[in-house]
């Protein structure tokens, strides 16, 4: 390790690069807990969007048109919106409007920007669900139901099983949008990897190397979600079923672009 910090020491005093978090223990500390936090906080919006996503597609299946409604006018609302007006939304308005508690927000700017970040990609997610189910053929589900199978196991058991198969690849670039997405918490001073790098580049004016390194990193960060989602995409793949009706996922989001 102190080999490592005396090449970097070196290469500052050589050639003027400049890269603190490799040589100085605070600045690599703060970086480190950014890097921590934008992993916590995509892994938890990844979660919470794709049970977002199930229950807003079961939603739209119910008999009360009023449940339909509501779904419809919150994908609509958070698909129809920037994502960075949604936070400010949620952190300023929706936040400032509860009630303290000892003089403190009862919901802290990180949970607002999972809160927020799960739901905008939960929207996408409701529609890419919609459209794998719309590709599975309905005789699956009319001979579930002629064996006596309830509206809930046949979703669970028969549709959903085929849905994610189909859906994967829409799944999987929607989800990618969501971890680059998380650079917003920025905004609302979530000490995630952009912040902690502007803190850093601010004090130690290396705006130019801090901004390549986020940049490795966030490809790195990116490019472990897409190797673990194209692996479960391989093992999910039934032969002869999905591929060609993947495209008809991809529809669904590709419709509601951003």
């Amino acid at each position: 390790m102190d080999s490592v910090a005396a090449f970097f020491k070196w290469l500052k005093a050589a050639h003027g690069i400049n890269l603190t978090i490799f040589y100085d223990a605070f600045d690599r500390a703060r970086f480190v807990k950014g890097l921590l936090t934008t992993v916590e906080l995509s892994l938890i919006c990844i979660v919470a969007s794709v049970l977002i996503g199930l229950v807003g597609v079961w939603l739209q299946a119910s008999r009360r048109k009023w449940l339909r409604r509501a779904v419809y006018a919150y994908i609509q609302f958070f698909r129809n919106t920037p994502p960075l007006v949604q936070l400010y939304f949620f952190f300023f308005a929706v936040g400032g409007a509860l009630p303290r508690i000892d003089g403190q927000p009862p919901v802290g700017n990180f949970a607002w920007a999972a809160i927020t970040l799960s739901f905008f990609a939960g929207a996408f997610n409701v529609e890419i669900f919609r459209s794998g189910i719309e590709a599975v053929p309905k005789t699956m589900g009319e001979a579930a139901r002629a064996l006596g199978l309830t509206p809930l196991k046949i979703f669970f058991l028969v549709q959903l099983p085929l849905v994610f198969r189909i859906c994967l690849p829409a799944l999987n670039n929607n989800l990618v949008n969501l971890v680059k997405t998380t650079t917003l918490a920025y905004a609302i001073a979530v000490p995630e990897l952009l912040y902690v790098a502007a803190q850093i580049w601010s004090d130690e004016n290396n705006v130019r190397e801090m901004m390549n390194v986020l940049l490795v990193m966030y490809v790195a960060i990116v490019g472990v979600l897409v190797l673990v989602m194209s692996r479960w995409e391989r093992a999910m793949r039934l032969p002869g079923f999905g591929q060609a009706d993947s495209g008809a996922a991809g529809g669904g989001q590709a419709g509601g672009g951003r």
